[in-house]
């Protein structure tokens, strides 16, 4: 294998493939990338036995080939090559990659490619597209809710499934940690609204996450009971589902919360955040106070002392007092768009529902706790 490749194209590439390695692995294979060399292209791979990622690259091909090396030292060289360099990669005797670039050169000690596992991902007889937006929305205003309790492993990922509601079938994205829970969902793509539901591990949300941040067309999903693929253009990741079964959220959303508090989110989320520094690292607690047209923010720390801020405030209800996480609050409030929080409550024990006024599709609802 001969290929000479720029530096920028080879760093972009291995940023991409190089974070599904784990640090640690039992089988050194895993701990490598596989680079496939062939007309005019570089094809990298990588997985961890659950995910895999494939992206593909230009790049002058003298000789096809392919190999695999580990995975974060050729990560880790081409990041510390100038800018704007050819790379070259040559393989000698079978076992060693010579990387070259200017008047660097590294050796690399290499695995056969035949012991390279590959992902069989079946037939994946479901498929859609969604906008990287959209993509982007679903994850982001969901995954903040995700366990990561291993021990309720079914709640390790974001539930994406076909929902009945009263605007009819809506593609719908959930997680909870049993603390919160986070609903989003928008209209059903073309193609949808056979899938069976299926939970996508939270590790996988993370690698979608950061390559539609740079990608903007359609990203083409295609799914089985077992298995998930989302192709970007060059770039291919394929994952196994979470074999579970999520459990039945909507016993969790209150329907009867008639007491509602309506206020500006981000002055909300500046006095939450202000006055939980006093709040134990343990609890993070903070109670709200709700009478009229004020809300009053308090902690009351042993340890630390007491905070207190007011606010103005738009509530409907009688006067009353309940306690939250204070980070699990800020969480919430962090994915609202609007200016405005709706906050709907019922008591100081039930959960309480919040809401984004630009959002329609999102929905958040938040354990309480005593204060």
């Amino acid at each position: 294998m001969k290929v000479s490749i720029e530096r920028n194209a080879l760093l972009k590439t291995l940023g991409h493939v190089q974070s599904v390695v784990e640090r640690r692995n039992t089988m050194p294979i895993l701990s490598n990338v596989m680079i496939e060399a062939d007309g005019g292209k570089v094809s990298l791979t990588a997985t961890d036995l659950d995910i895999a990622i494939v992206e593909e690259t230009e790049a002058k091909v003298g000789r096809p080939g392919a190999t695999t090396v580990p995975a974060h030292t050729l990560f880790d060289i081409a990041r510390k090559l100038p800018d704007g360099s050819e790379v070259d990669l040559s393989l000698e005797d079978g076992d060693r990659l010579v990387v070259t670039a200017g008047r660097s050169r590294f050796t690399l000690a290499c695995l056969d490619r035949d012991e390279f596992p590959v992902m069989n991902e079946g037939n994946l007889p479901h498929r859609f597209a969604l906008v990287a937006g959209e993509l982007k929305r679903l994850i982001d205003k969901a995954r903040f809710a995700v366990s990561t309790e291993e021990t309720r492993y079914y709640l390790n990922g974001i539930y994406l499934h076909v929902a009945e509601s009263s605007e009819g079938q809506r593609l719908r994205a959930v997680a909870t940690d049993g603390h919160r829970l986070a609903q989003v969902e928008q209209d059903v793509p073309d193609g949808a609204a056979g899938m069976p539901g299926v939970i996508v591990p939270r590790k996988t949300v993370a690698e979608i996450r950061k390559l539609v941040e740079e990608y903007e067309g359609e990203v083409k999903i295609a799914l089985s009971d077992t298995k998930i693929r989302f192709s970007f253009g060059h770039v291919i990741v394929t994952s196994k589902l979470i074999d579970g079964t999520f459990p039945d959220y909507s016993r969790v959303i209150p329907q009867g919360n008639d007491k509602r508090l309506e206020m500006d989110c981000r002055l909300f989320a500046e006095a939450t955040d202000r006055v939980s520094t006093i709040s134990s690292d343990k609890t993070r607690s903070v109670k709200l106070s709700m009478n009229g047209d004020t809300l009053t923010l308090s902690v009351n720390s042993p340890d630390s002392g007491t905070a207190t801020e007011e606010l103005q405030a738009a509530y409907t209800g009688d006067p009353m007092d309940i306690g939250f996480n204070s980070r699990y609050l800020l969480d919430i409030l962090a994915q609202v768009e609007g200016d405005t929080v709706q906050v709907f409550l019922a008591d100081p024990q039930a959960p309480t529902i919040l809401r984004d006024l630009m959002d329609e599709g999102a929905l958040y609802v938040l354990m309480p706790m005593r204060v």
